[in-house]
């Protein structure tokens, strides 16, 4: 299946008008005396507008505004010292205490026998002063996936002994969303903005820890790319779209507006899956929703199979190519029901559950219509032949 190659392209051949400079008017009706009149009072304006937009910004002080900022008469709740010269070191400098590092510590057995650690590192907001964090689901999955011989620590900041123990209190799988807790209060929570309201190009800033805990407390910057993008048939979150640089390491970490409130929980694993150099972040709206649920224990059991499918093959597609109608598997998530019943990169699903599959549109109402622990059956298309495979449908969602 990665050989497919639909390709679009029509014959037409499109000729560029042909330009015709104008003719150059006289310059001998200017004399220099009237040149120079036309520049002197040019600068006298120039002049007055800079002073009265100076003093319209800036007020009567010569220095830059010691309390707040008052851009289209919505106050910003950000004091600008003289360390802080910019909004973005602004708000890098209020958001960063509420940007946590997370690392996970899972023991395994080799296969010598001998005990190992396997490490991973990603990053998390503080939600609660008493202890709630917010993350990526993916970012402690191991703790889910192996409880026993998991260890999540929490870093306030970049002094390592500064660690402490955590607790998985749920998770979300679909829309990439965990939370953790420890036993700290006193925190500084983060302010949430209501992404509602965020707009396509407005300035977004970032804070997480890229590459891991080495780089932590780390601040990028961009604009809003887009607003309301799903890049996944296996979930329905609309997400925002940011070219603000999102790498791993900066999973769960804060994507913030220029006031330092926060808009979006950023997701390095949706930008790897199809995305390459394009961010996500799930909406504060959503998050907060999801995250409330989860602290609330008001989770109710949801479906899950793991995959991700591609919105790139419709029915008329696949049959121009030879493929049968089906839903073609983008991705499998690791320990996955799906993954766990062979499914893999590639995979036409033709049928599932005893109905027929025609492609990827109507996959999400089938999975919707299952219940955690059902067995169903799914037949695929791999390499010109056909099998049949049993899923044990998972949750999609729990409390820790």
């Amino acid at each position: 299946m990665n050989d497919f190659n639909y390709n679009n392209d029509s014959n037409n051949t499109y000729y560029a008008p042909q330009y015709t400079p104008r003719p150059q008017k006289n310059k001998s009706g200017f004399s220099f005396l009237t040149v120079l009149i036309s520049a002197i009072v040019a600068c006298t304006v120039g002049a007055v507008s800079a002073t009265i937009t100076t003093a319209y910004f800036w007020g009567q002080d010569e220095h830059a505004p010691t309390e707040h900022l008052d851009l289209e008469n919505n106050t910003v709740n950000i004091n600008v010292e003289e360390q802080a010269l910019s909004v973005v070191e602004a708000v890098a400098k209020k958001v960063t205490p509420s940007v946590v590092g997370i690392r996970t510590t899972t023991s395994v057995t080799s296969f010598f026998g001998n005990k190992q650690d396997a490490t991973g590192e990603g990053s998390g907001v503080i939600y609660k002063e008493n202890g709630y964090i917010i993350t990526n689901y993916h970012v402690i999955a191991d703790a889910v996936t192996n409880r026993q011989s998991t260890k999540i620590e929490v870093f306030l900041d970049t002094k390592a002994e500064n660690a402490y123990t955590a607790t998985v209190v749920g998770y979300n799988i679909s829309a990439d969303l965990a939370v953790i807790k420890i036993n700290v209060t006193g925190l500084p929570a983060i302010e949430i903005a209501d992404s509602d309201k965020v707009k396509v190009g407005q300035y977004v800033i970032t804070v997480g820890n890229p590459g891991g805990l080495e780089f932590m407390d780390s601040v990028t910057y961009g604009v809003i790319s887009g607003l309301n993008r799903v890049v996944s048939s296996d979930s329905d979150i609309k997400l925002i779209q940011t070219d603000a640089a999102i790498n791993p390491g900066n999973s769960g970490g804060a994507l913030v507006d220029a006031t330092g409130k926060l808009v979006g929980i950023n997701s390095s694993k949706i930008v790897s899956e199809e995305f390459e150099g394009m961010g996500f972040a799930i909406p504060s709206n959503t998050t907060i929703e999801i995250c409330d649920k989860i602290i609330a224990k008001e989770n109710s059991p949801e479906p899950y199979i793991g995959i991700t499918l591609s919105e790139k093959y419709t029915e008329e597609i696949l049959k121009h190519y030879g493929y049968p109608a089906g839903a073609v598997v983008l991705s499998v998530y690791s320990g996955s029901p799906a993954y766990e019943a062979g499914l893999r990169k590639g995979d036409i699903i033709t049928e599932f559950n005893g109905k027929t599959v025609k492609d990827y549109t109507a996959f999400g109402d089938l999975v919707n219509d299952l219940k955690p622990n059902q067995k169903v059956s799914a037949k695929i298309y791999r390499g010109g032949r056909y099998y049949t495979t049993t899923i044990t449908v998972g949750s999609n969602n729990a409390i820790g």
